[in-house]
């Protein structure tokens, strides 16, 4: 979707910030909060970052400064190499605001349909979009319901929707699962993971631990408005004065076995300090309850669990319309034919080829349509044979003779 003059380079960051800070003011133009200060981080191409902290850390008025809502009391920002004001990266932007901004007497299908208008999509793109969104969120069987009878995790499926339907290049997510079922969680979660697959470039905040760790590569941790540390999950979780080892279940004799050689390889410097049994997720128990439900077609009046992802995001959209035009082509070569040709072959005898069933059956019809027509009409099937010599035609005159006075007026 990169449009010509915007910066497509790896080596040039999506989205540059440098020493960014927003200070908000009262009516006196006295200082009443300083919600960013002094915040510097790059996001790269097709990257899943994070914006991590506490409410009221600065992360949403960060994605607000980037996105031109608000404008910053110093410092810049770069979007694809352009500033945030600029009316032309918007296209290639999508963004799920904390709070879900719907016009609420408009249903899911119309709410689509307006925001792929607002990016000029064509007709047929923007319906099946629409149809690929609403089966991705769930809300196939809900999307004659005005918005307003959603509930929050409803409409958070739609805002969803919303922010994906111009297929961005640079997805803007602020606390993307605030509202949804542990199921829609799961979803945004896998959905995250394949647009980055794809190549896409995903900013998460989110002040859920969890949700951030499962997916991004790299993250930056915000409190007070400043960064406070920043790397990828490896280099900020792993404990490094710490071994893990994973086995089959073992026996009480085995595991002293084992603490007995680790403590005579150390000189009794190091040794199994617990032995534990390890535990599923809450989430992966949760998630294997609804599955045997929904095995069970058990029925619920919430939201269903999402389809695939939409196949405009993973890339098959664009090989679906080169099909469709490759048939169109296809179509238009045939050659033109006139109305005269038609006409000719429609009267036209029936081919010496044709086989002598359709010769039967037509000849058939002909019968049939023979013994229809008034007997006035009918043709004679032989051509009438000769008088005998030996009738009297004086006869015969006379009688046409008689006709021909009758017919005259």
């Amino acid at each position: 979707m990169a449009d010509q003059g915007f910066s497509t380079s790896d080596s040039i960051p999506v989205v540059e910030c440098r020493r960014l800070t927003k200070v908000f003011k009262d009516f006196w133009m006295r200082d009443r909060a300083r919600a960013v200060d002094d915040l510097s981080f790059d996001v790269n191409p097709r990257e899943i970052f994070g914006l991590l902290g506490p409410n009221g850390s600065g992360k949403s008025t960060t994605i607000k400064i980037m996105l031109g809502l608000l404008r910053p009391t110093s410092g810049r920002v770069g979007i694809f190499g352009r500033p945030p004001a600029d009316v032309g990266v918007k296209k290639r932007i999508g963004y799920l605001p904390e709070e879900s901004y719907l016009y609420q007497f408009l249903n899911a299908r119309e709410t689509l349909e307006y925001y792929g208008k607002l990016f000029h999509l064509d007709r047929r793109v923007r319906e099946r979009r629409i149809d690929e969104l609403l089966d991705m969120v769930g809300l196939t069987h809900a999307q004659f319901r005005p918005v307003r009878e959603y509930s929050k995790g409803m409409q958070r499926r739609i805002g969803l929707a919303q922010a994906l339907i111009n297929d961005p290049d640079l997805l803007i997510l602020d606390e993307p699962t605030t509202g949804l079922d542990p199921i829609g969680t799961r979803q945004v979660k896998d959905l995250i993971l394949e647009l980055g697959r794809r190549g896409k470039t995903v900013i998460l905040s989110s002040h859920l631990l969890a949700d951030v760790e499962d997916v991004v590569d790299r993250m930056i941790i915000l409190y007070g408005g400043k960064k406070r540390d920043e790397g990828s999950c490896d280099g900020l979780l792993t404990r490094k004065n710490l071994t893990t080892i994973e086995s089959d279940e073992l026996d009480d004799e085995t595991v002293s076995r084992i603490d007995e050689l680790i403590r005579a390889r150390s000189g009794g410097q190091k040794s199994i300090r617990k032995v534990t049994k390890p535990r599923q997720k809450l989430e992966e128990l949760f998630l294997g309850i609804v599955e045997r439900a929904q095995a069970e077609r058990a029925s619920t009046s919430g939201a269903m669990h999402g389809g695939a992802t939409a196949a405009f995001l993973r890339g098959e959209e664009e090989s679906k319309e080169g099909q469709e035009l490759i048939e169109s082509l296809v179509r238009d070569e045939a050659p033109a034919r006139s109305v005269e040709s038609l006409l000719a072959e429609a009267s036209s005898p029936v081919p010496s080829q044709a086989s002598a069933e359709q010769k039967r059956v037509i000849e058939s019809l002909m019968q049939d349509d023979q013994a229809e027509m008034p007997a006035t009409a009918k043709r004679p099937a032989s051509p009438p044979s000769k008088v005998p010599e030996d009738v009297d035609r004086s006869v015969i005159d006379a009688l046409l003779d008689d006709g021909g006075e009758e017919k005259r007026p």
